[in-house]
């Protein structure tokens, strides 16, 4: 009864389903694995994205670098389903009940918004090991769910100083994708470092949307509105923690010959970036794919294990990018600061 109702839901919602890998692609259906798989010796990983899925330059791509490393390494087989804009809790947990009943084992939810959808799910499958991406908190706890946390602030203190250190008219801009409890680290780590390197610098804060809107992180047009707005204004570097809208940030830098730096991902080595990536002059490096890949490794070897884990510099989650060249004169300072976090001397808010 339930698979029948959640198949014509699925329908209904139009969600999306990319295969990974060419030939060998994962079957759509739930028990059996595909033709000729040795059955027993397959694990079956389920992943559904935030919304921008594969592709999205940012924060869902480096969960997918995780994923395509841990299926390189053979040994499973995968199926990766993706969010759509203005999804309820219901349409999630129908994403997440799919894998799971599908036999898909672990799950791994990328993102805060399924937060309660991943946890009413993994307490009615208990046999099932769960993992969501910066969830956290007491409505995000399961005895099967993993959480993967990372200090982002630590890793924004990083690229603020980046940003006062390059910046020539001292004022620098910080856009959120979607103004919650997440993104606000980044902005108190961004702000934090810009004023630890120049005390007499200004940093101005948008949010592109407000929940329950999450289209902020995957609109670039309204990145690139927002940025316009800011450069317009005397700011010359932006540091976009937007998911894939930092994309329109980094048009509006080029076309105004100003600065900007992404996150996540190291974007100035997307290839959708690559005709802006010249005034990309680093990212904050958030090793989700490090996360996605240790999590399935330790389902693999039947390590599994509940609750928090945080990601943060001293653990190797956590970094800035030198991709480019465009830190070199300055790296010295960056890993100064790297070290002092490292070794406490430095402490970095994560609220504003």
């Amino acid at each position: 009864m339930r698979g029948i109702q959640l198949a014509a839901g699925l329908v209904a919602l139009g969600l999306t389903l990319a295969a990974c890998g060419g030939d060998d692609a994962p079957s759509t259906g739930g028990g059996g694995g595909t033709s000729g798989a040795p059955a027993a010796a397959q694990l079956k990983v389920g992943l559904a994205y935030d919304i921008g899925g594969r592709g999205d330059q940012s924060f869902n791509d480096s969960a997918a670098r995780g994923l395509d490393k841990a299926k390189a390494e053979g040994g499973i087989e995968v199926k990766e389903l993706e969010a759509a804009a203005g999804e309820t809790d219901a349409q999630k947990e129908d994403r997440l009940r799919q894998l799971a009943e599908g036999g898909y084992n672990p799950v791994i939810a990328v993102g805060f918004a399924y937060c309660t959808s991943v946890t009413k799910v993994a307490k009615d499958t208990p046999d099932v090991k769960f993992a969501i991406v910066d969830g956290a908190g007491d409505t995000c706890q399961a005895s099967n769910l993993a959480n993967l946390l990372f200090a982002e602030e630590q890793g924004s203190f990083l690229v603020g100083v980046a940003a006062a250190l390059k910046s020539q008219s001292g004022k620098i801009g910080f856009i959120g994708g979607v103004n919650v409890p997440l993104i606000q680290k980044f902005e108190a780590g961004f702000t934090a470092g810009v004023k630890a390197a120049k005390a007499s610098a200004t940093v101005e804060a948008k949010y592109l949307t407000q929940p329950p809107d999450f289209t902020g992180f995957n609109d670039p047009a309204k990145g690139e509105t927002a940025a316009n707005g800011m450069f317009d204004a005397g700011v010359d570097v932006i540091y976009a923690a937007a998911g894939g809208s930092g994309n329109g940030v980094f048009k509006a830098a080029k076309a105004k010959g100003k600065l900007g730096i992404g996150v996540d991902s190291d974007q100035y080595n997307q290839p959708a970036l690559a005709d802006v990536k010249d005034v990309i002059i680093t990212s904050m490096l958030k090793q989700v794919d490090v996360a996605v890949y240790d999590f399935i490794k330790s389902v693999k070897e039947n390590k599994f294990a509940a609750g928090p884990k945080v990601h943060d510099l001293k653990q190797g989650g956590i970094d800035y990018a030198t991709s480019g060249g465009k830190v070199d004169d300055i790296k010295s300072q960056l890993d100064d600061y790297k070290q002092k976090i490292i070794s406490g001397s430095v402490t970095v808010p994560d609220k504003k």
